[in-house]
């Protein structure tokens, strides 16, 4: 684990291998970089490089109450490039974490060279899912993260992976509990700020990977599609019997994916 700081707050980081085209991996909410490591283990190597940070207000970073817009997550992310002199990226979100890659490449679309989009939507927020992400805000501040954490945990996880995959259950459970009220609060009130980046996907002319499960709570097929229709160069992974989390829940079919997004890429020069 390393830490810079950029844009006046603190960010923790792993950074491994040195090779190929770096690849980003931005986590969801309310978890923390940690929700890659079976990632950075698999792909991570001497030959491909893999940055995976904690945004801040989650994991080891700098905590940051009110309201935390994506676009100031994207900018962090673009600010820790700069620190690591790294130009062009490869950038992988899922969920919230989706929503910020599709924001970075808004802001920043001369460094995107390729696109993973697991487990999230571009649509803009909805005016009844302001209210709630509001008032769920209020309650992480109010009541902590436990009941919260153990509630949402069948949509994060396939209920029958839960109980056929303990430890992944265990870990996704372990991360939500962790995770700080006031800076998961600021990136909820923020989302729900968030704008349609059909546009933007419909703008890219790079490779991308779209992973879906087919028991996601958040993400529908038809959301899927959509993303699958707009961004050009796309390939739709739809993963049967996954949830929210298919990195964890379907580990080494998710790799394979990203590792042959990764294979089309050109290295750096």
């Amino acid at each position: 684990m390393a830490r810079a700081t950029v844009n006046g707050v603190d960010l923790s980081y792993e950074d491994v291998g040195r090779g190929g085209m770096p690849l980003v991996l931005v986590h969801g909410h309310p978890f923390d970089r940690t929700m890659w490591a079976p990632q950075v283990a698999a792909i991570g190597r001497p030959a491909q490089r893999v940055i995976a940070p904690d945004l801040r207000g989650y994991g080891e970073s700098s905590v940051v109450p009110g309201v935390v817009t994506l676009d100031v997550f994207a900018r962090d992310i673009a600010a820790l490039l700069d620190h690591l002199e790294i130009g062009a990226v490869a950038i992988a979100g899922l969920s919230m974490g989706g929503q910020i890659a599709m924001e970075f490449c808004r802001l920043f679309p001369q460094r995107v060279r390729g696109l993973v989009l697991a487990a999230t939507f571009p649509r803009a927020e909805t005016a009844e899912g302001k209210r709630d992400r509001r008032a769920m805000a209020d309650r992480l501040v109010r009541e902590g993260m436990e009941g919260h954490a153990r509630e949402v945990l069948p949509r994060m996880v396939a209920p029958r992976n839960i109980a056929a995959l303990p430890a992944v259950a265990d870990r996704v459970l372990r991360m939500m509990q962790s995770a700080h009220p006031e800076g998961a609060a600021a990136a909820l009130r923020g989302r729900a700020e968030r704008p349609p980046y059909e546009d933007v996907l419909a703008g890219l002319d790079v490779p991308a990977l779209i992973v879906v499960g087919d028991e996601d709570a958040f993400t529908t097929r038809a959301e899927a599609d959509r993303m699958h229709s707009l961004l050009r160069r796309s390939e739709l992974v739809w993963m049967e019997g996954v949830g929210h989390m298919p990195n964890l829940e379907r580990e080494a079919e998710f790799n394979a994916a990203l590792e042959g997004l990764l294979a089309r890429l050109t290295p750096p020069s």
